[in-house]
């Protein structure tokens, strides 16, 4: 019975020495492996390792993956105009060097960040003191940024730390600059909707004025046209009359009378007071007599 109970203890024993000796890297870590507190070894494979156990040995576990340091609100900067600005970004990095990166920081993650936000912090002030407004917004974000990744990329490596990308994700004004902007830009927008309205109200009138002027002369040229026309028509009527009138003068006259009293006696009870003997009622009279000559016969 003793016997099984040392076996077991031994037994248990080796375990714990077995298993002190052994450590696990998965594939989202890097290992560090001291030796009396000192730096020995760092490991990024992943897979089973071996080791002294405690306390010849000792392993630290860092972060492999990608992290993001965003601030928690936008951060004011000032531009080469001496206009306030807020900035909110945010930097994609991950650990590099576990060697270099320890002994920056000694693996606290939080030291970690704050330092490299005081690097970012201190890049994107240099770089947006040395443009405008404009060239921050719209003009040369792209440089801007590509700039701040270079500055940012150098003074990390010295901490064993690669940056993946810096980003600004808003540029806007102050509260206080932000009402004489919107100011500004809305005066401005009124200006040009004035001078298109005034542009558009000139080129009206030009139109307006041209349409006029074209049909006052369509107009002139078409009363034109008439009255040639219908001179022509009364000229060739006229001349048609006389050519066929002419052949019979007698008979002209007669028709002429007819016409005369077509429209004196139109209605039955217009009374006309004249001499019966005047050559109006010529016609009236001794009709057969009077009559008009029968024309000539052709030859």
């Amino acid at each position: 019975m003793n016997r099984i109970v040392t076996t077991l203890i031994g037994g248990f024993i080796a375990l714990m020495l077995l298993s002190s000796c052994l450590y696990v890297v998965d594939e989202r870590r890097h290992a560090i492996l001291f030796a009396f507190g000192l730096v020995k070894d760092e490991v990024s494979k992943p897979g089973l390792h071996f080791k002294l156990p405690a306390p010849f040995q000792s392993v630290l576990y860092l972060d492999k993956r990608v992290m993001t340091i965003e601030p928690p609100e936008a951060e004011r900067y000032i531009t080469a105009e001496k206009m306030n600005i807020l900035v909110d970004s945010y930097v994609k990095w991950r650990i590099k060097d576990p060697r270099a990166y320890f002994i920056s920081f000694s693996g606290d993650e939080v030291r970690a960040r704050d330092r490299m936000s005081q690097v970012v912090k201190a890049a994107l002030n240099e770089e947006i003191t040395k443009r405008t407004v404009r060239e921050v917004i719209s003009g040369q974000r792209g440089n801007v940024m590509q700039a701040i990744t270079a500055k940012v990329v150098k003074e990390s490596e010295a901490f064993g730390v690669q940056i993946i990308d810096v980003r600004l994700k808003r540029v806007d004004y102050v509260d206080q600059i932000n009402n004489s902007v919107y100011e500004r830009m809305k005066s401005e927008r009124v200006r040009v909707a004035n001078e298109l309205r005034s542009t558009g109200s000139a080129d009206s009138e030009k139109i307006r004025a041209d349409a006029d002027k074209q049909r006052t002369v369509i107009l002139a040229e078409a009363y034109r046209d008439a009255e040639q026309i219908r001179g022509e028509g009364d000229a060739k009527a006229s001349q048609i009359y006389a050519d066929a009138f002419g052949r019979n003068p007698e008979f002209y006259k007669f028709y002429r009378s007819l016409e005369a009293y077509r429209a004196s006696f139109r209605n039955h009870g217009d009374v006309m007071v004249v001499d019966s003997n005047s050559d109006f009622f010529k016609y009236f009279k001794g009709s057969g007599s009077a009559g008009p000559a029968a024309p000539a016969a052709k030859k």
